[in-house]
């Protein structure tokens, strides 16, 4: 098994990472790389020079945007996204509710919405989770009656991610509530504009509004906006968390941040030195690019499998969140070291001596991370599936 790139990946690779360089304003790419939050405006603008380009949504069918690319070629493009500080395009339209549309709606859906969300026309948002229905996702209680040609909605969704910018909300509703409960649930398309829908926003540890809860009271949704069959909401669900997991190591990212990492640490002053001649630091920063890696020729295997055709799920998948998530979580405690007191200046820039912008963001990164290893399936439960798939336990 040769875990390197041909020399034709490896010009596909090239060509990628030209594109990024000079087509994503560098003003986006740098708040990327700072963990800032972008507007809504630079999300869309980056993602909409990606459509331009055919390189949105890869993964779709051809149809409707995709490329006939290989398992190695996806992997690649992910990768250069996020070494390169490009945002990703929007995970909601992109990985989300774009595939389950093009998979299981019929053809006036995909008409509808597809080319839209690739192109961020619509900004769309998840309504899966709810107050007690979290990791157990199937006790959800929002309700969706069906009265002749509508749907009457009630209930709550809960860390609803940047819904404050959507147009539209994929929800998880209960449809029969007379049947066990993951048989029972609906995937249903609602206008964020429909009377009846309130937002509130939720304030995170870092000070960022990201997340938000949402609640329905009476809202009239067209029975025409029930994707696939009534009552089959979880199995549509379940293909779509598989979507979210895939790519969820990210070492791309944690590559660029270990980049960024080192360039920094030759500026830092550290006695009389730079923290850069820290041995300790070094230490710390070298088994972290040791273990980054060994994922990514774990990655790498897993990639060989899907390219001689077995199209089993594989397990290792769950090494590679695991690992994924912590490696990031690592590299933000290595910059929070670096920032050291300058990150309690916080967000006010005017508390920072020149030169030392970078310490602004690092704070709300470092907490901001800290969720990595929750969502796409807690590291808890992918140790469960390790035990049991893997070790047979």
């Amino acid at each position: 098994m040769d875990l390197r790139f041909t020399d034709e990946e490896l010009k596909f690779r090239d060509k990628l990472r030209h594109f990024f360089q000079t087509e994503i304003p560098e003003k986006i790419r740098e708040k990327v790389s700072a963990g800032e939050s972008l507007s809504k405006e630079e999300m869309v603008t980056s993602q909409r020079i990606l459509n331009a380009a055919g390189l949105a949504v890869p993964h779709w069918p051809i149809e409707w945007g995709g490329k006939d690319w290989t398992p190695i070629q996806r992997y690649i493009f992910t990768e250069e996204v996020l070494y390169n500080a490009v945002p990703l395009p929007l995970q909601f339209n992109c990985f989300m509710v774009g595939p389950v549309i093009a998979t299981f709606g019929n053809q006036k859906q995909k008409e509808r919405f597809l080319k839209r969300a690739a192109n961020l026309d619509d900004w769309w948002c998840q309504g899966f989770s709810e107050p007690g229905a979290g990791s157990d996702l199937a006790s959800l209680t929002t309700r969706a009656v069906r009265e002749g040609d509508y749907y009457i909605v009630n209930g709550q969704k809960t860390w609803t991610t940047l819904g404050q910018y959507a147009d539209w909300i994929f929800c998880l509703v209960r449809t029969d509530p007379n049947v066990k409960k993951q048989a029972g649930i609906s995937f249903i398309l609602i206008d964020m504009k429909t009377p009846g829908i309130t937002i509130r926003p939720i304030i995170t540890i870092d000070g960022r509004h990201e997340v938000n809860e949402i609640f329905f009271s009476d809202v009239k949704v067209p029975a025409e906006n029930l994707v696939g069959e009534e009552n089959k909401g979880w199995s549509y669900a379940k293909f779509l968390l598989a979507n979210e997991r895939s790519g969820i190591a990210r070492l791309g990212l944690t590559k660029e941040r270990v980049s960024r990492i080192k360039r920094i640490a030759k500026t830092v002053p550290y006695h009389q030195k730079t923290m850069w001649e820290n041995t300790g630091f070094r230490e710390r920063l070298s088994w972290l690019e040791i273990e980054l890696k060994a994922l990514e020729i774990t990655q790498m295997r897993v990639l060989s499998k899907q390219v001689a055709g077995d199209k089993a799920p594989d397990p290792a998948s769950s090494i590679l969140k695991i690992k994924g998530s912590e490696l990031q979580q690592a590299s933000t405690e290595l910059l929070l070291e670096l920032a050291g007191p300058l990150s309690l200046a916080g967000s006010d820039a005017a508390a920072l001596p020149d030169g030392v912008d970078w310490a602004r963001g690092v704070p709300g990164l470092y907490m901001n991370t800290r969720k990595v290893s929750i969502y796409g399936g807690s590291n808890e439960i992918q140790h469960n599936v390790i035990a049991k798939a893997i070790l047979g336990m």
